[in-house]
């Protein structure tokens, strides 16, 4: 579960790393007496669980009181990457001396986590990563031990940040682990002209499966900033949305994330994520394609499907039931493989839709779905 920029914050504050004074808003009126109470310069900050706010014109930075009431008129009820904003943060502005990138990431590959961290700070880390690749570095972390104040000065000191953020590593690392979290990320962490390390953005995800220990976010656990998301969940669907053309459903996790990998290298972008799970019934296969079809940037559509347990046929047989209560209005690509997956072949085969394009190989389906979807 992703958790808004507030609430990020209000975690580090929790322990102990220091965040601007902050208060979140739905009303134009209360964000310009906010500002008041700071001091009449304030920065409005759309809050949606989604990046690109700045790009898309959701963050402000506000002269007065009465630029900080017309920039939240202006962002309330945004949409921003199919989030629409409902609620803004005013936060005090900081004078900035200089902004660095740090996050702890969950390496599924490894088995552990990743330290990230960069000199470079206050844009997207995939931004400097392609610019100065050097400028980011990446150090393993053991999951079943505690980050040392000698370690995360290791950390500090190979990305080129300043020994003041040492102590804000180790309390990153207690945020992520106290707080069971799969991301925790500062961008930017900043240096203040007065010496100050401050937080003054805060993104991390909450690892699902600890709910039961996490009882301070049981509200949001129905909460879906995106309608489609939202969608999806009323269907008991694990669907994310994402800011591509191809939309992608396969069955099982680490299959869909090797997909997603594999459109971007075909030079496409997915649309979104969405795993149908062990089972595609015919219910199962026409709520994903309703759902990811209901996205207006979809440009195509690619299933994956590798055969386990739920062999082929049964999938290729829930498409071709899907089809008959879904109308299908973009390019289909299938690849099956695996348990009868000749069988399965052979129902799409001859139930011969015009739109659904069948290709053998993950490769190939992921290359055929993005010509198709640039060429729409």
């Amino acid at each position: 579960m992703d958790l808004y920029e507030h609430q990020a914050r209000e975690l580090f504050a929790d322990h102990g790393i220091v965040v601007p004074r902050a208060e979140v808003t739905d009303s134009p009126e209360r964000a310009r007496e906010i500002a008041r109470r700071f001091g009449g310069r304030a920065v409005v900050k759309a809050q949606v669980k989604t990046g690109g706010r700045g790009k898309a014109g959701g963050v402000a930075q506000a002269a007065d009181p009465a630029a900080a009431e017309a920039a939240a008129r202006r962002i309330l009820g945004m949409d921003i990457k199919g989030h629409t904003v409902g609620t803004v943060m005013v936060a005090e502005p900081v004078d900035i001396d200089s902004e660095f990138y740090v996050a702890y990431v969950l390496d599924r590959a490894a088995g552990g986590f990743l330290a990230i961290a960069s000199a470079e700070g206050g844009m997207e880390i995939e931004e400097v990563a392609a610019r100065h690749p050097g400028a980011v570095v990446r150090v393993p972390v053991d999951p079943a031990g505690n980050l040392t104040t000698a370690h995360a000065a290791r950390i500090a000191a190979a990305a080129g940040l300043p020994p003041e953020t040492v102590d804000v590593l180790v309390r990153l690392w207690e945020v992520l682990v106290r707080e069971d979290a799969l991301l925790v990320e500062v961008n930017p962490l900043v240096r203040t002209a007065r010496g100050r390390i401050v937080a003054l953005d805060g993104k991390v995800t909450l690892d699902d499966n600890a709910r039961f220990r996490q009882t301070r976010w049981g509200a949001e656990k129905d909460g879906h900033g995106d309608p489609l998301e939202a969608a999806a969940a009323a269907k008991g669907l694990h669907y994310v949305k994402l800011d591509g053309e191809v939309g992608v459903i396969g069955n099982g996790a680490g299959l869909v994330m090797s997909t997603l990998d594999v459109v971007a290298g075909c030079g496409a972008r997915p649309a979104n994520f969405l795993d149908i799970g062990g089972g595609a019934s015919a219910r199962i296969m026409a709520d994903g394609l309703s759902v990811v079809l209901s996205d207006p940037a979809v440009k195509s559509v690619l299933v994956n499907v590798f055969g386990g347990i739920t062999a082929c046929d049964a999938v290729a047989e829930g498409i071709v039931r899907a089809l008959d209560t879904v109308r299908l209005t973009k390019p289909l690509v299938v690849r099956l493989d695996g348990n009868n997956a000749a069988r399965g072949r052979a129902v799409l085969d001859e139930h011969a839709h015009p739109l659904v394009h069948q290709v053998p190989t993950m490769d190939g389906a992921a290359r055929r779905a993005a010509r198709l979807a640039t060429a729409a």
